[in-house]
């Protein structure tokens, strides 16, 4: 008889494999204002800190506005600490600057944009990741994400100008494996993951070292935790054939 396996044991939500969240910053996300009331007019505020959040790529900026109310944001890049960022309708189309989508001029490059007026950000987050406004429609905002998808977007959803900073994260090596788990560890994750096949046929469905035949690797959706593992319900499998 085996062990219970790698899912099995994060199902029941011990700290091993928990994420300390409890060192997080702040949720990142855009104040609560009143849309109709900041749209033809200009809200000032000052960035006053650039901070880490552990568990995310992207630093946040803690900013302060005139009316007195703080908020955390994605940090876009080339902003600093001191700096005066403009939010509403009237504010100018510079890096920090916060406005609707529907007043941003075509082919310029947003980021933390709102699916909902209100929802504080969500398109375009992570370190390096931009949006281009492509046009406007009676449909709302035509833009193109950083899949290089295209969608339509509520004239009223708040997005902020420039690309998300910290952009070359993601080309500095870890060097060390024990670099690697503290990161991964902080975002929740199991650090280092073997795969199935690695493994002997007690401790995973897909493990053995036989060579042959390899077992089917779709799953049903209503299979039992330790044979729930692979391509569960998977609407198809194998390649793609090319159109």
């Amino acid at each position: 008889m085996g062990k219970r396996i790698l899912v099995q044991r994060r199902g029941r939500g011990s700290p091993t494999f928990r994420a300390s969240t409890h060192k997080r910053v702040a949720p990142a996300k855009y104040p609560n204002l009143v849309l109709k009331e900041i749209m033809d007019k200009v809200l000032k505020g000052q960035i006053i800190e650039l901070v880490h959040d552990p568990g995310r790529g992207a630093p946040l900026a803690y900013i302060e506005l005139e009316t007195g109310e703080r908020y955390y944001t994605i940090a876009p890049e080339g902003v600093h600490e001191g700096q005066i960022i403009e939010l509403g309708g009237k504010a100018s189309i510079n890096v920090g600057n916060v406005l609707p989508v529907g007043l941003i001029p075509e082919g310029t490059t947003i980021c933390n944009i709102e699916l909902s007026p209100g929802d504080g950000g969500k398109i375009a987050r992570s370190s390096g990741a931009y949006a281009t406004v492509v046009s406007h429609t009676p449909e709302g905002t035509l833009i193109s994400l950083p899949s290089g998808k295209t969608r339509y977007i509520n004239d009223s959803c708040l997005a902020t100008i420039g690309v998300v900073a910290a952009s070359g994260r993601t080309e500095k090596p870890f060097v060390k494996a024990g670099a690697k788990f503290h990161w991964m560890k902080a975002k929740g994750h199991k650090y280092p993951r073997v795969r199935g096949r690695a493994m002997i046929a007690a401790l995973h469905p897909f493990g053995s070292g036989r060579r042959g035949a390899r077992k089917v690797t779709t799953v049903s959706r209503n299979a039992p935790p330790g044979r729930k593992v692979g391509l569960i319900a998977a609407r198809r499998t194998g390649r793609k054939k090319k159109k």
